[in-house]
């Protein structure tokens, strides 16, 4: 097996399941209503949804850098504020969050392995510690997800 399929293989367990060390992303946001994934259990703490949004905007930024792009964000892009906290608002953030990792994994698919080794668009590490370190963010975020559902039960 190449890297390419390992590291593709590795997003696709942290992001939608299959993981062994427990629930993916997207396991852990199954049954998230708009009212739990807006509620701020823990004063100065990010809610489920501005941690959604923040993995989206993760996963476009390493998919444009791997494209080429010099690809920074704001403070104000990285954590994004919840303007319309509607079930279908809601709805379409988590449709969002599959297609930019969908979007993602297509581009990884695509790469040939030399790229890996080749500076990120912009920075200075590797297009592979890049993606390593997407992997080890959305498990990162998948455990506080865990945390606030548990606290909102």
């Amino acid at each position: 097996m190449n890297e390419i399929i390992r590291i593709k293989d590795q997003l696709e367990k942290a992001f939608y399941g299959g993981a062994w060390h427990g629930h993916s992303v997207m396991e852990t946001l199954n049954g998230v209503s708009s009212e739990k994934a807006i509620a701020k259990p823990i004063a100065d703490a990010h809610c489920i949804w501005e941690i959604v949004l923040h993995i989206s905007v993760w996963q476009n930024v390493v998919r444009r850098r791997l494209l080429g792009e010099s690809a920074n964000i704001t403070d104000e892009e990285d954590w994004q504020p919840i303007m319309n906290v509607s079930e279908d608002a809601w709805g379409k953030d988590l449709i969002q969050l599959r297609e930019s990792m969908d979007k993602l994994i297509g581009i990884v698919e695509e790469l040939d392995q030399s790229k890996l080794i080749e500076k990120a668009a912009g920075q200075n590490y590797s297009n592979y510690c890049m993606l390593h370190g997407l992997i080890q963010h959305d498990i990162y975020h998948a455990g506080q997800i865990a945390l606030l559902k548990k606290i909102l039960k």
